[in-house]
């Protein structure tokens, strides 16, 4: 029997929030079309730290909700895909920077960058000007130390933002501020999507080193991290991990009714 495509195939929902972009270049178009109609929406990448979050933070779940695109960041979340027999792949805020930035500057679409500092911000910029030749940087800020997403400085983030032009901007902040401050854009910026993106402008700009893409396609990434930044990610991932058993035991109804859909 023929798969369905994948629009028709079940939608994994973790916690509450649907996975409703299954693949990388899914992502891209989608973003890229809404951008260019002009429309207002935001970006999240969904892991199990995310996931941890959610269980705690009110506003991060309703920021959540508020997404127009969510995509499956963490590798578990791809597996439980696997087991309803849905294709999903793995796609993270550093996988879309570079394919969106190539789509935008094909559709004139300016672009804005948030976050990180400024001697970052402005390598990225460069680089990103000269892989994308024509591209449209619109503008960069960078946020102080303890960046409030509710604060006077992020009304200052979002004036600069509004001013730019820009019709997509990448929010490097690292979760939940990023997802906080994309929920805000929502409601004070008109035709901006926002990307919430964590450490990607800093791998561009080459200030933190991605894993090895062996580490990325095994699901071992966290890994790597860990074993870089023990002290910081440890308990981090620890807590991320205590949480599997919960998340597969809530996910076998949809595995179940995914399966007999399939057989029926």
């Amino acid at each position: 029997m023929l798969e369905p495509p994948a629009q028709l195939q079940p939608s994994l929902t973790v916690d509450g929030i649907t996975i409703n972009v299954p693949s990388l270049p899914q992502a891209v178009s989608s973003i890229v079309s809404a951008a260019q109609h002009g429309d207002n929406f935001s970006v999240c990448t969904l892991n199990l730290d995310h996931v941890v979050q959610l269980q705690h933070h009110a506003n991060f779940r309703a920021a959540y909700r508020r997404a127009r695109f969510v995509t499956a960041d963490g590798f578990p979340i791809v597996v439980l895909s696997r087991l309803m027999g849905t294709r999903i792949e793995r796609t993270t805020g550093a996988d879309l920077v570079e394919p969106v930035c190539a789509e935008a500057r094909k559709k004139g679409l300016p672009v804005f960058l948030l976050g990180t500092n400024n001697l970052t911000l402005n390598v990225t910029a460069r680089r990103l000007s000269e892989r994308f030749t024509g591209l449209q940087i619109a503008g960069c800020f960078a946020p102080g130390p303890g960046f409030d997403p509710y604060s006077s400085e992020a009304d200052a983030a979002i004036e600069h933002i509004r001013a730019s032009g820009a019709r997509l901007c990448f929010v490097a902040l690292g979760a939940p501020r990023q997802e906080l401050f994309a929920a805000r854009c929502l409601d004070e910026l008109d035709g901006t999507g926002v990307l919430c993106i964590g450490a990607a402008l800093d791998f561009i700009a080459g200030t933190q080193s991605r894993a090895p893409s062996i580490a990325r396609r095994t699901g071992m990434e966290w890994a790597w991290r860990m074993l870089r930044e023990p002290r910081r990610l440890g308990p981090r991932y620890i807590k991320c991990m205590t949480i599997v058993p919960r998340l597969v035991a809530r996910t076998i109804p949809q595995i179940v009714q995914a399966r007999m859909r399939k057989a029926a």
